[in-house]
């Protein structure tokens, strides 16, 4: 079952005082939220705790996870390039192919290379 996920910023929360919350008693808190959706916990006005019900926090949860899974794609693929290039590092033949590459010609294609020789 999906929850349509709605978050309300603490000060348009339905409030109600943590002496209420002795007062009633759980099920009267309970009875709160499944009337309101969630209810902000004050202390003295301070807002203390949101209680809202497990299957609002369960859809938070969905979102959250939904919303960071194209940042989470992103980094798996960049980190399989990295494990592929360091296996390649890790090879046997990897000094040989490097020391090959360093003593090879340099192609320039056009572009000049700096340094104090030239």
């Amino acid at each position: 079952m999906t929850l349509a996920l709605k978050l309300d910023a603490l000060d348009a929360l339905p409030r109600t005082p943590a002496s209420d919350v002795k007062k009633l008693g759980w099920r009267g808190v309970m009875k709160s939220v499944a009337r309101e959706g969630q209810v902000l916990v004050t202390h003295h006005d301070t807002p203390e705790a949101v209680i809202l019900s497990a299957e609002a926090y369960a859809a938070i949860l969905q979102a959250l996870e939904a919303a960071s899974a194209p940042q989470r794609s992103a980094l798996e693929a960049l980190q399989t390039e990295f494990d592929n290039t360091l296996a390649a590092l890790r090879s046997a033949d990897a000094g040989g192919r490097l020391r090959a590459v360093m003593d090879g010609p340099v192609a320039l294609r056009g572009k000049v290379k700096a340094g104090a020789s030239h």
